[in-house]
């Protein structure tokens, strides 16, 4: 399970346990430089999606990999370096030429600049885009625990994921790959990566996608996760049934 942006492993302590009474084997890595006092300035979304690649690496069976927000796009760049079961793509940020669908992802790519050259920078988590964005369905004890667990970021790897039109090197080119399942899920209410960038992102992976209309970004903890861990699992038990 790959965690997002800010985030560390800890994101999945929920779905950890969902997946494990299912008798799932689970591992939560924490990224490069997301360990608490580690600094990420500098770390490329590359260097995020090597990081997992070793990790698939050292399964004895191709891993079920589930991602979320960018920890989803990690997800997504790792299904080209590593065999893998099935990729499971909770609210994920979107690969390189897909556009968001409104007007608030346009604003959170530009609003980063005000910071000057942020790609060379750890960006520390703002407490309010968090507790109004991604905890937002959350009660303030919840967001405020959350909140306080979370880690500065890389900015290089947010310019790689936010602002991918300017990237030449196209960091976060994904494609299909034939023969993997592939599962997005969306929340309604989320802006951070709306339902409809969710499935244009399904699409360009040649997956399915599912809309939670009441959830928001923080599919993993916020209220209502179990529901999102119940689809995960019964889609993956059909899926893995098939290629048994």
């Amino acid at each position: 399970m790959v965690h997002g942006a800010f985030c560390a492993g800890w994101i999945w302590d929920d779905f950890r346990t969902a997946f494990e009474a299912a008798g799932h084997t689970v591992l939560t890595p924490d990224l490069p430089g997301h360990a608490p006092g580690a600094d990420p300035a500098g770390r490329s979304m590359s260097d995020y999606t090597d990081h997992i690649a070793a990790v698939c690496a050292g399964c004895e069976t191709p891993p079920v990999l589930i991602g979320h927000s960018m920890g989803g796009l990690v997800a997504q760049m790792t299904a080209a370096k590593a065999r893998l079961s099935a990729l499971v793509l909770l609210a994920p940020s979107a690969p390189w030429g897909v556009y968001g669908s409104t007007m608030e992802e346009g604003a959170s790519a530009m609003s980063l600049y005000a910071l000057g050259p942020f790609w060379m920078q750890a960006i520390a988590p703002d407490r309010t885009l968090a507790h109004n964005y991604s905890l937002d369905r959350m009660d303030r004890a919840a967001r405020d625990a959350a909140f306080a667990r979370m880690v500065p970021e890389s900015g290089r790897a947010l310019w790689e994921t936010l602002n991918w039109w300017l990237d030449p090197f196209m960091t976060t080119q994904v494609s299909a790959r034939p023969g993997l399942p592939v599962l997005a899920i969306a929340g309604g209410k989320d802006v951070i990566h709306p339902a409809v960038t969710v499935r244009q992102t399904a699409q360009r992976m040649g997956g399915e996608a599912v809309v939670f209309d009441e959830m928001s970004h923080w599919l993993p903890g916020e209220p209502g996760w179990e529901a999102v861990a119940a689809r995960c699992l019964s889609w993956l038990d059909g899926k893995l049934a098939q290629a048994a």
